[in-house]
């Protein structure tokens, strides 16, 4: 009995420091990692996909996910103390979905006038209506991992921008 409870605790403690010294190395020798998450542009195509391991995989500042005529899907990595950046869609509603981190969200109807104001964690939403300025700021410590749905498109299909400099370079 007791060299079975020693096999079991020296079995978990040899799972448990697999699992340590996988996160610490690249991903493709974790099992639990996603394997088949592909970042590009699927385009207009049907198209089925776990968006949290997505959007947790993005390292960009942005990644367009999915271009159609109507819709876009694009995944966004804020660094720590980062922004998305004041910015408004005058004929595009936008879709935000939180899915690591913490982020002041501030809305209004001018730049000079945010008053809307809220803060935004993990598994939130945040909804801007077209016409409306806004702007999402990183207030954790660590990336702000979120993807955005625009109706209709708001970046060229394939967009990729590493940093909010390139981004704002091509907006």
């Amino acid at each position: 009995m007791k060299t079975k409870v020693i096999l079991s605790f020296a079995t978990l403690l040899f799972l448990g420091w697999s699992n340590v010294s996988c996160n610490q190395n690249s991903q493709s020798s974790c099992p639990e990692v996603n394997a088949d998450v592909v970042l590009m542009d699927y385009g207009a195509e049907p198209t089925v996909l776990d968006i949290d391991a997505y959007t947790l995989s993005n390292d960009n500042f942005v990644t367009a996910l999915w271009t159609g005529t109507q819709l876009q899907v694009t995944l966004m990595s804020i660094p720590v103390g980062g922004e998305i950046g004041l910015e408004q869609h005058p004929d595009t509603d936008q879709f935000l979905r939180v899915e690591d981190g913490q982020a002041k969200v501030v809305m209004g109807d001018s730049e000079e006038s945010l008053t809307f104001i809220r803060t935004a964690e993990k598994d939130f939403a945040i909804i801007i209506p077209a016409g409306k300025w806004h702007n999402v700021i990183n207030t954790g410590n660590k990336p702000l991992k979120l993807y955005s749905i625009y109706a209709p498109a708001e970046h060229p299909h394939g967009a990729v921008y590493k940093t909010f400099e390139e981004a704002e370079h091509h907006h």
